[in-house]
């Protein structure tokens, strides 16, 4: 695990110690590595920090810490700069490394772990900005966190703390000034587009060979180990290791005889590169037990379906390899996520569309609960629910002011959101907690950069997505495997939920704990499970949305220490087809 913890500010240096020990005496083993530095009268600051993915400089005038997704002494994902005059907290674009704070009178404390906030917080209270972003993007948007008083830093921005003397005398006392600011980087479309595709693929094939090779400048002489879905980004990211000539063991998950299996294509992926293929079994019963631990290491509720599954990849890496690499990133930037809709619907719109009608299309592509606010939530809750806007969230990454065109928008939106927001802080925290680098060849600015040079047609011709990307690799990997239609990672969730995961959803979300927590309308799982909540979640929605609250409920056990309240009462003791042939026939 890779970890920092501190303070900055002005207050009793003997209570602020005394907290910031009570802190580490939790984490075992202690960490070897901390520093206080005081100043008479002053400011006081405290940093502890432990794990390999961290670098320190430090001295009595400042602690400066930078941590690092991938453990490369040349990225830096978070850095926090505590000096006597000031703090200041940055995050870089790709959101790879999450940091969170709080304030307690005029001192900061921070951390890239809620955990370790938690002993700082009296009776914490869920935040329903928090609460109601998860329900709406399955990830609580940035700057909320699930407490009311933790906020996160959100991705390409910094945070500066400061103390201010308005009135200019000496004897006054100074306040506590807190400001931000975005990075430089902003995903920002460029005026002039590159035309000519050969320079295009030429130039792609360049910048991907760059970013392997800038994730392999510590020349690692064990093997690596690769996660291979069988999709095109895992096997993109599959094929740059082995041409750089570095040992590879690839992992895949097994569903069994569940949903729909992507191993085949992984196991042709594998053979045509010639490396290892380790099929990770993902039975519903290791999925059970893997729950409480894939919660605690996500830190943060994180409600889609792949995060145990991918928490057992990382388990199973962790036996063999220090280092493994992944292909996050790939569908952000090459437009690889289903966009014909709204692209169709730009198209057909009327000729003075408005920007909340397009925004609110974009939060529908979540697939969670806006919109259903009144079915799920209790009436306390829906009231001040209601007076929140969805939208505001959606805001700064749907601006055409960066990028005018809709594709190049709406790569922006899924980089900033999807992206920064969602896949990579769980990747990345899944990895720690596995004591594992986590490295990411998409990740890579000079590369991100440059795809807001090209042009629509780059990442959409006819029915090919990502079709630039296919055709920078396409004498890298089988041609079956390049060119096959796009499909995400099959989690079969409802066949689990409404089969041998039953129980497991009656234990989380039994109307008794709903009742008791007074967040959830109680019967909600039962009519989620039988269809009966709205036409909109049926199918494998059904099974996306029951897991969505069982996260929920799940971290606030986990991590919040929330009793798991019992009843010998509980609809789950009956199968689900009974209750949808009740519900019919009422």
């Amino acid at each position: 695990m890779s970890a920092i913890i501190g303070y900055w500010g002005q207050g009793q240096r003997d209570e602020l110690a005394g907290q910031f020990n009570k802190i580490l005496s939790t984490i075992h083993p202690l960490p070897k590595h901390y520093q206080h530095s005081f100043a008479e009268q002053g400011t006081q600051m405290g940093v502890a920090w432990w794990g390999d993915n961290v670098r320190t400089k430090t001295d009595d005038q400042k602690i400066e810490v930078a941590l690092s997704a991938s453990g490369l002494k040349t990225e830096t994902d978070v850095t926090i700069r505590a000096r006597l005059e000031g703090l200041e907290f940055s995050c870089d674009s790709f959101g790879r490394v999450p940091l969170y704070w709080l304030q307690q009178e005029k001192v900061i404390w921070f951390s890239n772990q809620v955990q370790l906030l938690l002993p700082l917080v009296e009776n914490a209270e869920i935040s329903i900005a928090g609460l109601h972003g998860y329900a709406c993007l399955s990830y609580v948007p940035t700057p909320h966190t699930p407490l009311k008083k933790v906020f996160a830093v959100p991705a390409g921005t910094a945070r500066k703390f400061q103390f201010v003397n308005d009135s200019g005398r000496a004897d006054s006392p100074p306040r506590l000034e807190i400001s931000w600011s975005k990075l430089d980087y902003k995903w920002q479309e460029a005026p002039l587009k590159i035309d000519k595709e050969f320079k295009a693929v030429a130039q792609l094939q360049k910048l991907l060979t760059e970013s392997i090779n800038a994730q392999l400048t510590d020349a690692p002489s064990t093997t690596v180990g690769v996660f291979l879905s069988g999709g095109l980004d895992s096997a993109v990211t599959a094929a740059l290791l082995v041409r750089a000539g570095i040992k590879v063991r690839a992992y895949t998950l097994d569903f069994g005889d569940y949903g729909v299996s992507e191993i085949s294509y992984a196991e042709r992926v594998a053979k045509y590169l010639d490396i290892p293929l380790v099929k990770v079994s993902a039975t519903p019963n290791r999925i059970k037990e893997a729950l409480p631990a894939t919660v605690k290491a996500l830190d943060m509720p994180f409600g889609d379906g792949v995060t145990v599954p991918l928490y057992l990849l990382y388990q199973a890496a962790n036996k063999e390899c220090s280092v493994v690499f992944n292909g996050e990133g790939g569908d952000q930037l090459f437009a690889g996520w289903t966009n014909k809709p709204l692209l169709a619907a730009d198209v057909y719109q009327p000729a003075s569309p408005t920007t909340t009608g397009f925004h609110q299309d974009y939060l529908r592509t979540f697939h969670r609960l806006h919109g259903s606010e009144s079915l799920v939530y209790e009436p306390e809750i829906l009231e001040k629910v209601q007076a929140l806007d969805p939208l505001n969230w959606l805001g700064d990454a749907l601006d055409d002011v960066f990028t005018p065109s809709l594709l190049h928008r709406l790569r922006r939106a899924n980089l900033m959101l999807k992206g920064a927001q969602n896949i990579q802080p769980r990747a990345t925290n899944l990895a720690f907690a596995n004591k594992l680098s986590v490295r990411t060849p998409f990740c890579y600015h000079a590369l991100a950069k440059w795809t807001f040079q090209l042009n629509g047609a780059s990442f959409l011709r006819e029915s090919h997505e990502k079709y630039l990307l296919k055709k920078a690799v396409e004498l890298w990997l089988p041609g079956e495997i390049v060119w096959r239609e796009k499909r995400g990672m099959g989690v079969p969730l409802t066949a689990w939920c409404t089969g041998p995961l039953w129980d497991e959803v009656g234990k989380w979300l039994q109307p008794a704990m709903l009742k008791d927590e007074g967040i959830w309308q109680p019967d909600l799982a039962l009519r989620i499970s039988t269809g009966n909540l709205s036409g909109q979640i049926q199918g494998r929605r059904i099974g996306e949305t029951l897991w969505l609250l069982l996260m929920w409920q799940a971290w606030r056990v986990t991590v919040l220490q929330a009793e798991l309240k019992k009843s010998f009462y509980s609809p789950f003791l009956l199968p689900p087809g009974f209750w949808r042939w009740k519900m019919k026939s009422a």
